[in-house]
């Protein structure tokens, strides 16, 4: 499936637009940080990439389900709160049909 920020796909017309779609991933973690800052941002950062490829993942499916074989105007937004120790990533689009 093609999944692009851009609101077109060039050289594949866009045919039917399906709606909006979106998959979003969460993560959440009691407790302090007790390690060196380097381990914590590798650690975060791994963290966010695997909550990133869920809601892709999630964001897929979702188009799948309206027999959608692509994405536009993808938009990933990553939030984390230090206090609560939680992270969540979402990612939203339009689901469309487009000449393959």
């Amino acid at each position: 499936m093609i999944i692009t920020t851009t609101p077109t796909i060039e050289g594949h017309p866009i045919i039917n637009y399906l709606g909006i779609v979106s998959g979003m991933s969460i993560s959440y973690k009691k407790g302090a940080m007790t390690f060196s800052m380097e381990k914590y941002y590798n650690s975060l950062e791994a963290q966010v990439e695997k909550l990133k490829e869920d809601a892709f993942q999630k964001l897929k499916d979702n188009a799948i389900k309206l027999n959608a074989n692509a994405v536009v105007g993808a938009n990933v937004d990553v939030e984390i709160d230090g206090t609560s120790g939680s992270i969540s990533v979402s990612v939203v689009g339009t689901a469309v049909v487009c000449k393959i």
